[in-house]
């Protein structure tokens, strides 16, 4: 069978990857181009660097303007004809009239790689107009060739309320670059450098959280910490503190936890290894939002325990990661404080095996591969 040659199609910023969604697009098109060609499209903000393995050409209008990509059609055809592409993957639904128009024009079958159900999450951000986005996005995924979800329960809310056929729709979750646990000789070097770095004594419990600020289901998470997590953690004799990071935080709400001593905000962290490994938990109080949470992902793989909200960890089996993560009911926050002051973290085991597994990115490249090679 013919390897595919793949352009995808990009209607946002992605490059330089630095949160959770541009980080799970980057990662993807990284792994896919060590086993086929691909060359990205991508809208004018984005950047090519000598980082990416494979070329980003940001000459598209972002989905705001995406009508004005009318006039990049011949230029989009032309490189689909001059690099032999057999396949266009469109990242997110946005530019999935485009990826169908050119369809039309080319005969190159059509892949929408969905990260969220984003007609659900725009009703999650309260717009009047989310309904008008689920006809187009019910539309866009029953007239491509093939859709990639990032969960088996976006998956099944598809075939289920858009009536896809099961047969063209896969799977393809975020990935990790680690392949195994954290050392616990790791853990305790990078705690004592955040007692050390922030003059904590040794008896305290380092919670983080992380996550892009500027975006609903996370900043509605740092209000449930605020006003639900921390006053039940203070009605017991509790020292603790909270790392926070992350990208995009208000002035009004850098104020706000600006008045609770309780919580570190430390900003945007490029590197937030040492929080994932240093803290003594991950902690996700999101209720909002579809998809996966990469956090959540990201704070297993480093072999972190984690409290999470059932809604938070959808895409992820509890049952696999070998007892590393919590799961509590949704806005139960007695039960989640409760979690985070019993939790007995010399009892809790490693991230299994069969995390690293499902969620490497090696694996979850030869499963898109199955899929992509289908249509060559």
């Amino acid at each position: 069978m013919a390897a595919p040659s793949v352009l995808g199609l990009i209607s946002h910023k992605v490059f330089p990857a630095q949160m959770g969604g541009q980080k799970c697009i980057a990662g993807f098109y990284a792994h896919l181009s060590k086993r086929v060609p691909v060359i990205l499209a991508a809208s004018r903000e984005n950047k090519d660097s000598s980082e990416n393995p494979y070329p980003v050409l940001p000459f598209l209008y972002n989905h705001w303007w995406g009508f004005m990509n009318l006039f990049r059609l011949y230029r989009l055809h032309k490189l689909i004809r001059e690099k032999k592409i057999t396949v266009l993957i469109v990242e997110l639904s946005y530019f999935g009239w485009l990826g169908l128009l050119l369809r039309r024009i080319t005969k190159v079958p059509v892949i929408i790689h969905s990260h969220n159900i984003e007609s659900l999450r725009f009703k999650d951000l309260q717009k009047s107009w989310w309904r008008l986005y689920e006809l187009y996005e019910k539309r866009i995924h029953r007239k491509a060739n093939h859709s990639f979800f990032i969960t088996e329960e976006d998956r099944n809310w598809a075939i289920s309320h858009w009536q896809l056929p099961p047969s063209t729709c896969s799977v393809i979750t975020y990935g990790t670059e680690l392949t195994e646990p954290a050392k616990f000789e790791e853990k305790q070097s990078y705690r004592n450098q955040l007692l050390a770095e922030y003059s904590l004594e040794a008896s305290t419990r380092l919670f983080y959280f992380n996550g892009s600020l500027d975006y609903l289901p996370n900043t509605d998470a740092l209000r449930i910490i605020l006003n639900e997590l921390i006053p039940l953690l203070h009605s017991v004799d509790f020292r603790f503190r909270i790392f926070v990071s992350g990208a995009n935080l208000s002035d009004q709400w850098k104020q706000a936890l600006a008045g609770y001593p309780e919580i570190i905000y430390i900003g945007f962290s490029s590197n937030p290894k040492k929080f994932y490994i240093g803290a003594d938990c991950f902690i996700n109080p999101v209720t909002l939002g579809a998809g996966i949470k990469t956090k959540l992902v990201e704070a297993l793989a480093y072999n972190q325990a984690s409290i999470s909200t059932k809604a938070g960890a959808k895409g992820i089996d509890a049952n696999m990661i070998g007892g590393r993560l919590f799961l509590v009911d949704d806005y139960d926050w007695y039960r989640f404080a409760a979690a985070m002051v019993k939790m007995d973290l010399s009892k809790i085991g490693n991230t299994s095996a069969d995390f690293y597994k499902e969620f490497n990115w090696d694996n979850i490249i030869q499963k898109a591969l199955i899929s992509l090679q289908s249509y060559v």
